[in-house]
């Protein structure tokens, strides 16, 4: 387990992987929306590492996908892995959510449910424990 001085000093580190993405967004509002999602992701979840793949925000444990991110005009989409929407499928219907078996649409004028993100992200990194693999195979 990191002690508080690590976790603080990768909370920093983490920050800083995503600065030029974020910065990237032109609404202001999104981008803080995004930042504030990403913060709490860090927060709550000091052990996963922030990387850019693919031009897109990923948390990942273990050198495994956890979760990634991506913006558009009209929604933060949030990509969990297809066997982690089907495992939260009715969560998404009732957080009022378009999805697809990839991705998860959150308008940007919508709340962010916080509890469906805290139950994608405790999934996969429970499912992927022993995953060896950057995706599932």
């Amino acid at each position: 387990m990191l002690d508080e001085a690590e976790n603080s000093n990768q909370e920093e580190v983490n920050k800083h992987v995503f600065a030029s993405f974020l910065q990237g967004i032109d609404n202001q509002e999104h981008r803080e929306k995004t930042e504030t999602v990403f913060n709490w992701i860090t927060e709550k979840y000091p052990k996963l590492t922030n990387e850019i793949k693919w031009k897109q925000p990923m948390f990942i444990d273990h050198g495994t996908f956890i979760i990634g991110f991506s913006v558009s005009k009209k929604h933060l989409a949030v990509a969990p892995e297809e066997v982690t929407i089907k495992h939260v499928e009715e969560d998404i219907q009732k957080a009022g959510y378009d999805y697809t078996k990839g991705i998860i649409r959150i308008p940007w004028e919508s709340e962010i449910n916080y509890e469906l993100l805290e139950k994608m992200i405790d999934f996969n990194i429970w499912d992927k424990a022993n995953c060896t693999t950057f995706w599932r195979k």
